[in-house]
């Protein structure tokens, strides 16, 4: 058995730090937090509350995880990042600089001063974090143009039919490829097929705004949706970006091959019952404008 004084030296090297709160939030005693490349000392904090030391939001939602952990009585698993502009003290190096942490909260068994505690240990999860979204970017992006993919296309428009379904929120959808395509690759090459792809992406980049999707649907197909834009306006954006595309592919048209797109414009109609339904007339107005003669928007 080792004594109380040694287990208070292997509490105190713990790499994270482990901190018992109350229930209203008091740092009863800190432990830990000897890994120097993650951690500053913690060692005066004992006495404090977080409300003295983190911005009220932040405070709130400790303070609703300590009250969860103890009258669950379960261990509760938490991920959160914490700014410097979330820490009350004029200390911190760079304010607006996050790190993520994975929170394991767990009630104790005695009372402190007449309070419920919790045994909080907090570990730095900053560079596991970053590279999950490193991974989980590179899942969602077309490696060619740099635009989302399909699956993060239909994860996204999801999203949107149901804010269309329950809220009325509009939302249009363009679906173009280029004219041609098969002649261009047979005539110049496929890695111009491939140059005029990222082409198109750059441009679609540089026309959105940040709310709206841009995704390649596959081959030389494309689909782009716009929140909260309705058919008029998302009509006027297609005939705006179907002549950006004309002037900027120009340069790779030949005598033979005029290169330009064609597009279909839907907004999602209570009549559709799936965002499947809103792509699938998207799709059928695209093909209309082809048929029609190509280089055209056509409505669906």
């Amino acid at each position: 058995m080792i004594s109380i004084e040694q287990m208070a030296i292997v509490l105190d090297t713990l790499p994270d730090p482990a901190f018992i709160l109350s229930r209203s939030g008091k740092y009863i005693a800190v432990f830990g937090g000897r890994d120097a490349r993650y951690y500053h000392s913690s060692d005066g904090l004992v006495g404090l509350r977080i409300t003295e030391i983190v911005e009220n939001e932040k405070a709130d939602w400790f303070l609703q995880q300590i009250e969860l952990a103890l009258d669950s009585g379960q261990l509760l698993i938490k991920e959160y990042e914490m700014k410097g502009l979330d820490i009350n003290r004029e200390s911190i190096d760079d304010p607006k600089h996050s790190f993520w942490f994975e929170g394991r909260i767990q009630k104790l068994g005695f009372l402190v001063d007449g309070e419920d505690v919790v045994l909080w240990v907090a570990s730095n999860i900053s560079e596991r974090h970053e590279l999950e979204i490193k991974l989980r970017t590179l899942s969602d992006t077309d490696q060619l143009t740099g635009l989302f993919n399909r699956r993060k296309l239909e994860r996204d428009l999801a999203l949107h039919y149901e804010a269309f379904e329950r809220y009325a929120v509009p939302a249009s959808i363009l679906m173009f490829d280029l004219d041609n395509l098969k002649k261009i690759n047979d005539t110049l090459g496929h890695f111009s097929g491939d140059e005029i792809i990222m082409t198109i992406g750059d441009i679609c980049r540089s026309e959105l705004r940040k709310t709206d999707i841009a995704c390649r649907f596959g081959g030389d197909e494309f689909v782009i949706c716009l929140p909260n834009m309705n058919l008029e306006n998302a009509v006027t954006f297609a005939n705006r970006l179907r002549k950006h595309f004309k002037l900027e592919l120009n340069r790779f048209s030949t005598e033979d091959i005029p290169i330009s797109i064609s597009i279909g414009v839907v907004t999602m109609e209570p009549a559709d019952r799936s965002f499947e339904e809103t792509l699938r007339r998207a799709d059928d107005a695209l093909y209309e404008a082809k048929r029609s003669g190509k280089d055209q928007v056509r409505l669906g």
